[in-house]
């Protein structure tokens, strides 16, 4: 794994299935030219009751923590952009869109899978929460501010976890061909 390569840190939890692509980044920023213009943008379109987009919680978010379909609607690359420029370098749900997840790992973005039971032991955790993650045991551990940990196992297909490791795609490619 690259050294440099961190996945883990404080939490953000959305309580929510089905966040689609449209709520992680508004259309309307499409038209941007850099990564970096969808920064403050992240977000900013989930109306969900108690959830801030200009919180200091998601900013000081590297992981995030959701239900089931995540990244759902339009396949764009701009909604893991965001995520990216944003520093989140995990996201933890029951399950991804496809596109949207391959777009994730692409981006050397983590996108761990857990079933129904380990999310809910997760949500069930006081705040804040701080996530570590072993890529290559493919275990994570959460720790509550209480103390509480909770330790989830993940499957990561080979190639993925390299694309991961490596940083994402083109990092991989600079490094192998």
């Amino acid at each position: 794994m690259n050294k440099e390569q961190q996945f883990g840190g404080t939490a953000i939890f959305i309580d929510r299935d089905d966040i689609n692509t449209d709520e992680i980044i508004p259309a309307k920023y499409l038209t941007e030219i850099s990564k970096q213009a969808l920064r403050p943008h992240l977000l900013e379109d989930l109306h969900l009751d108690g959830f801030d987009p200009e919180s200091d919680e998601l900013k000081k978010a590297s992981v995030l923590v959701t239900r089931s379909n995540f990244g759902c609607g339009s396949s764009r690359e701009h909604a893991v952009w965001a995520l990216e420029v944003n520093d989140i370098r995990v996201v933890i749900a029951s399950s991804f869109a496809r596109i949207f997840r391959q777009n994730m790992f692409n981006c050397g973005i983590l996108a761990v899978e857990l079933d129904n039971d380990d999310i809910e032991k997760l949500f069930a955790l006081a705040r804040p929460v701080t996530i570590a993650v072993d890529l290559e045991q493919g275990a994570l551990t959460a720790t509550a501010k209480d103390g509480k940990t909770c330790t989830c196992s993940f499957a990561l297909n080979p190639f993925d976890a390299k694309l991961v490791s490596a940083g994402g795609w083109l990092a991989y490619a600079d490094q192998n061909y």
